[in-house]
């Protein structure tokens, strides 16, 4: 062999031998560690239920068992700030699983019980697969009637990406690369990983197989992923917009500290009695039912559209309340202003829940003409927060929801809205409800009631 060949050679050999090396020190450089090894559970835990986890063909598998609760195979180890990345499949439609991030298990309250921020795969015709649970606490944080579009990225009976992002107050989700969720909450910043098998009722559901692969984090060097434009946020954060919402057009209609950017439904100023700002909170004071003759109805001195508005409230027990939009404020009554009603209402006690027409009454209604969808409402105990929403579309839709679940939908000025009105209360204000903008409203219906986060973006 000439020298100029062998030394060819030899720089060949070289590189080939630095090739895995390289790798390696790549893999380290992006600072991901397997959390899977492919072979065995080791750095694992099995929690809660009886379902079984084993290892077959490089894959987690996880089988449901009749009888048994949800059950979570969780990791040793507790992971504050993450970026986690794995591959799921689920071989039927009743196989509903999810991955637990910052939970945790048996603690005081939570007997045998796993608890915290999941990450939904759900294969069902509800397609929720993305969205965010608070398992056994505080049931829904971000269904996906919040971003419909996304229900179609998860595919059954195929190996599915998911990516999990988890930075400070902040997680959001993908689905084989298409954003889907985010969350802004307060609690948990540090807790396990963890895999759920869900319990099952039926016999016929025992015995089914949810898959978990090439599961990997990062916790190192971590720069949050950007999210395409005009994604709902659900912020539990009191009365703040993150810079994502800020970018987007979110602004916030109460800063929390002062009654700015409301005044009285009958005046020019915020009432002077009726209506505290405290702890965060704007709160209606109790006058023993007696609508509109403490504090008052309070209105935004701005009138608007088409706008998606959010709110939390808090109720007391037997309370009732409302949000109202489109309120011009030219009908002259004794009692509240009025306007088209999101219904505010402790739906047990208070008795308004039983009258009206078909529940047209009852929480997150359209007060007096439509009903709310008890069937797909949730609703937290009085005295937590509820989240309300009213998006109003420039086509003259209109959408409530409850707790991120759309509840109702109706078309202003169709003629079911029309034949709504003239059999409701409204039909003594002429054109009611078809303003082409108006004021929005938090109403003093005798009850004490509170608000927090009240953000708005025009259409």
């Amino acid at each position: 062999m000439r020298r100029n060949q062998f030394v060819r050679l030899a720089a060949l050999l070289t590189l080939l031998s630095m090739a895995k090396p390289c790798a390696l020190l790549a893999q380290t450089a992006n600072n991901w560690h397997n959390l899977f090894d492919g072979k065995t559970l080791k750095g694992w835990k099995r929690v809660a239920g009886t379902a079984t986890y084993k290892v077959a063909n490089g894959a987690i598998v996880g089988t449901t068992v009749a009888n048994s609760g949800n059950t979570f195979l969780v990791t040793e180890k507790e992971y504050n700030d993450f970026v986690l990345e794995l591959d799921v499949k689920v071989d039927n439609a009743t196989s509903n699983s999810g991955i637990q991030t910052r939970s945790h298990f048996n603690t005081p309250g939570h007997a045998n019980r796993v608890y915290g921020r999941q990450v939904e795969i759900d294969p069902s015709d509800r397609a929720w697969s993305g969205g965010i649970y608070d398992e056994a606490r505080r049931d829904w944080l971000y269904p996906l009637d919040l971003h419909p579009e996304a229900k179609t990225a998860f595919k059954l009976g195929e190996y599915n990406h998911i990516k999990i992002e988890c930075i400070g107050n902040e997680t959001k989700t993908w689905v084989n690369n298409i954003p889907v969720a985010y969350v802004v909450d307060t609690v948990d910043y540090k807790g396990f990983i963890g895999l759920q098998v869900h319990a099952v009722s039926k016999p016929e559901e025992a015995g089914k197989n949810v898959y978990f692969k090439n599961i990997k984090i990062q916790t190192t060097n971590l720069k949050p992923a950007a999210f395409p434009a005009g994604i709902y946020v659900v912020n539990y954060v009191p009365n703040h917009l993150n810079s994502y919402e800020e970018k987007n057009g979110w602004n916030l209609l109460f800063d929390g500290k002062t009654s700015q950017g409301w005044v009285s439904g009958k005046g020019d100023a915020f009432p002077a009695k009726g209506w505290t700002v405290n702890d965060g909170t704007m709160t209606v004071l109790s006058s023993e039912g007696k609508e509109s003759q403490n504090g008052g109805d309070i209105v935004t001195p701005k009138e608007y559209a088409a706008f998606d508005l959010s709110f939390e409230f808090k109720l007391t027990p037997g309370a009732n309340s409302g949000v109202k939009y489109f309120v011009t404020l030219a009908e002259k009554t004794d009692g509240s202003n009025i306007g088209l009603e999101y219904q505010v209402l402790d739906d047990e006690l208070h008795p308004d829940a039983k009258l009206g027409r078909n529940g047209d009454r009852t929480l997150a209604s359209l007060y007096d003409l439509f009903p709310a969808n008890k069937q797909k409402r949730f609703i937290r105990p009085i005295g937590a927060w509820n989240n309300g929403r009213i998006v109003v579309y420039p086509d003259n839709r209109v959408v409530h929801y409850l707790n991120g679940v759309k509840v109702l939908e109706y078309l202003r000025g169709s003629q079911e809205f029309l034949d709504a009105v003239k059999i409701s209360k409204y039909v003594v204000w002429p054109n009611f409800g078809m303003a082409p903008k108006g004021h929005l409203l938090l109403q003093d219906h005798g009850n004490q009631v509170s608000f927090r986060s009240i953000k708005i973006k025009e259409l």
